[in-house]
């Protein structure tokens, strides 16, 4: 570890680096060094991104692009430069290494403590939306591609009910139906982006309330963290998988879906926040919105299920159904918003 500390222009000679946060993907440490600065050290995960430079280089853009933006420094990531100058470091092992700034006066919610903080959260996400509306899309990489193109993740539900490898099709018939069934309508973004009604931005692809930092003292949203899945996307998803999450009245993993809706007061909070924030928003943007908490529903119940079909081998499990109950609970959300589509629609429009 001190070879590595050794390659990062830090301020002050490091004293302490000791295992830092709850994150499943990367290697995260916190550093401390003598003149008190601290720091946060990541290993970058090359099980899940399979091309760490394309990866870092899309990380290096947005936080130098962002870094010009804010009068105050803690409301972007900074990344720390090699002592050669790069964004990042490749050790003897082919093993990526990053350093940025440690964000002071900041604290991470797992759960909101009131809709105020769900609120502050979308508003984070729309001015990240709206502070990259100038930032050039094309010369991101796409670092896992077709993530979001749904008629895509169709063709590859309907090859894992063909093989039926973990010989679960039968038990699941009613879950394959109800996503089946909704192809044609998974597919209206995707759609509409091709058909150029709909523009390419600089999305997250990660928007749970986890990933903005908050000032401990004002409660305010502060900062975007975990970019790891920035690339070109439409901001329907980015805001569809926040309703997703943030919205819902149930665990993503509830057994017992009678408690699973999607709360509309939140739906509203959320748009309150998000909508105004980001006023580069076309009215065709803005109409999509509610598509897009609807379909990325649908697709992480594809997902989950197709996951299941093929004996678990993608997302961790803590029981045998694990996969089976997410993607039931998806598949209800999905259900919910569509009996509540039509004030999903007009909530939005008022802002038009």
């Amino acid at each position: 570890m001190n070879s590595i500390l050794s390659k990062f222009c830090f301020d002050g000679n490091p004293i302490s680096c000791e295992k830092y946060g709850h994150g499943h993907i990367n290697h995260t440490y916190l550093v401390v060094t003598d003149t008190g600065r601290r720091y946060i050290l990541q290993r970058l995960s090359q099980v899940v991104f399979k091309d760490p430079a394309d990866l870092m280089s899309n990380v290096a853009a947005v936080t130098s692009f962002l870094s010009g933006k804010y009068d105050d420094p803690r409301r972007s990531l900074h990344l720390v430069p090699t002592i050669g100058g790069e964004s990042w470091h490749v050790d003897d092992d082919g093993e990526y290494w990053r350093v940025y700034d440690f964000v002071e006066g900041s604290t991470c919610l797992q759960l909101p403590r009131s809709p105020e903080d769900f609120r502050n959260s979308a508003a984070a996400f729309g001015d990240f939306q709206a502070s990259l509306a100038g930032f050039p899309v094309e010369d991101l990489c796409e670092t896992i591609p077709n993530f979001h193109n749904t008629p895509k993740r169709y063709e590859q539900f309907k090859a894992s009910i063909e093989r039926n490898a973990a010989g679960r099709v039968d038990e699941v018939k009613e879950e394959i139906a109800f996503i089946l069934d909704r192809e044609e309508a998974a597919s209206h973004l995707q759609s509409r982006l091709e058909n150029g009604i709909l523009p390419l931005r600089v999305t997250h692809n990660d928007t749970k309330l986890n990933n903005v930092l908050f000032d401990e003292v004002t409660g305010e949203a502060l900062c975007i963290i975990d970019l790891d899945t920035v690339m070109p996307g439409l901001v329907a998803y980015d805001f569809g998988d926040s309703i997703r999450f943030g919205a819902s009245t149930g665990a993503e993993d509830e057994k017992d879906l009678s408690k699973v809706s999607m709360d509309i007061e939140l739906f509203r909070v959320y748009c309150d926040g998000f909508i105004p924030a980001c006023p580069s928003l076309s009215p065709e943007e803005i109409r999509s919105l509610p598509y897009g908490a609807k379909i990325i529903t649908l697709e992480n119940a594809l997902r989950f299920l197709m996951d299941y079909l093929d004996g678990d081998v993608y997302y961790q499990i803590a029981r045998p159904e694990h996969n089976l109950d997410r993607a039931r609970t998806q598949c209800k959300l999905v259900y919910d918003m569509e009996s509540k589509f039509d004030e999903m629609k007009a909530i939005c429009e008022a802002y038009i």
